[in-house]
């Protein structure tokens, strides 16, 4: 029997945390040295007992929470993240441009089907969120590489030079997913500006706005009065409140494209899950010291991260923030090799460097991805500890 296969996800890279998980799968790890997973930036935890008891009473007594809702969430969610965000980014956003999606992958999935089709462009910087390439290829939109600048942050300058004329869009996450970098307010500003003048879109993936390093708004778009006509936000609740398995996600945007988003979800999942999003609307309404405590939490792991960097031979990190720390080493073996004698040598299971980057480029061969945010300052220390010790 023929096996028929769409070509496009022939073409498409494997999911890369799933690839490394396969490196562990059936080995045991001595005693003395336990499997340090640094691979997936997910927290293990479960979200605090009262959203679990949130939860837990919408499943046991309301019927609703069991049937489908609407496509674009739940009104209530909708209108808390309306007011939270007009609030914290000084601008005006309305429930009618707040979708809420089956995690913030559906987000940005639904908000490309909008934007482009097979041969349109989207420019994403490099390294990549390995999601994001994953979806335009699976679709046949083209993905331009962007190499970051300094410190890992993308540059406006050289976006301008590859905006043509089947450019949609520029892609931007930060904090970013896999270098840690948070990208300045007047970056940010500077890629709107180029987006609005030569008539593209930014998307604005901020999953990990919760994490970042500075107090207030990270950036100011949302108080420009016609931010809707450039820009998407994308957003998860997935790692504030520990419900990366409910998939909850969000999309800020023009009202009139998201009656278009309906359409992908109404198509898709229907509907965001319901009871996910009452824990998630619990979340934001009653959590919000409980998750000051967790930023800070991040923010002291981010900073071990990059003192055990310091002096480290063969290792120089390259950028650190909110989930991630992302190294360069000097070792001649290649990062997919030197990635698995990690695992072997060491118990420490990280991503290699070209998962995150175009097939071939040189750079991902010298460079790793390590997801901290489950590692405590006890983890943090014993992963340096092998490290240091680690000899290919």
């Amino acid at each position: 029997m023929a096996f028929v296969l769409n070509p496009r996800m022939a073409a498409t890279a494997p999911p890369p945390v799933m690839e490394a998980q396969r490196w562990i799968r059936g080995r045991s790890f001595p005693p003395d040295r336990p499997l340090l997973n640094l691979s997936q930036a997910a927290p293990v935890d479960p979200p605090p007992e009262g959203l679990r008891q949130a939860m837990a009473e919408a499943v046991l007594n309301q019927p609703a929470a069991h049937l489908y809702g609407p496509d674009l969430g739940l009104p209530a969610l909708r209108e808390q993240l309306a007011a939270d965000w007009s609030r914290d980014y000084g601008g005006t956003i309305s429930p009618a441009q707040v979708a809420i999606t089956s995690g913030c992958n559906e987000a940005f999935a639904a908000a490309i089907t909008t934007l482009a089709g097979a041969g349109d462009e989207v420019i994403l910087p490099t390294p990549w969120y390995f999601n994001h390439k994953m979806w335009l290829d699976m679709t046949g939109v083209v993905a331009v590489p962007m190499p970051a600048g300094p410190g890992m942050v993308p540059e406006p300058e050289a976006a301008a030079r590859l905006i043509g004329p089947k450019t949609r869009a520029i892609a931007l996450v930060s904090p970013n997913n896999p270098a840690g970098a948070e990208y300045p307010p007047e970056v940010l500003r500077a890629f709107f500006d180029l987006a609005r003048d030569r008539g593209i879109v930014l998307i604005l993936d901020e999953t990990y706005r919760d994490f970042h390093a500075s107090p207030g708004a990270p950036h100011d778009l949302f108080t420009d009065p016609d931010w809707a006509g450039t820009l998407i936000h994308l957003y998860s609740f997935s790692k504030a409140y520990r419900l990366t398995g409910h998939r909850v996600g969000a999309m800020v945007a023009h009202e009139a494209r998201l009656a278009e988003v309906e359409k992908f979800i109404d198509s898709v999942t229907i509907c965001p899950a319901q009871v996910g999003q009452i824990g998630a609307l619990w979340g934001m309404q009653n959590l919000s010291q409980w998750l000051a405590g967790e930023r800070a939490e991040i923010l002291g792991r981010r900073a071990a991260m990059t003192a055990g960097f310091e002096g480290l031979a063969h290792w120089r990190l390259l950028g650190c923030g909110a989930y991630f720390a992302y190294a360069e080493f000097d070792y001649p073996l290649p990062a997919p090799d030197l990635a698995r004698r990690l695992v072997e040598d060491q118990s420490v299971l990280v991503l290699p460097g070209t998962m995150f980057r175009p097939e071939g480029d040189p750079a991902g061969a010298r460079e790793l991805r390590i997801a901290f945010a489950n590692a405590d300052g006890a983890g943090i220390a014993e992963f340096f500890r092998r490290l240091a010790a680690f000899a290919p």
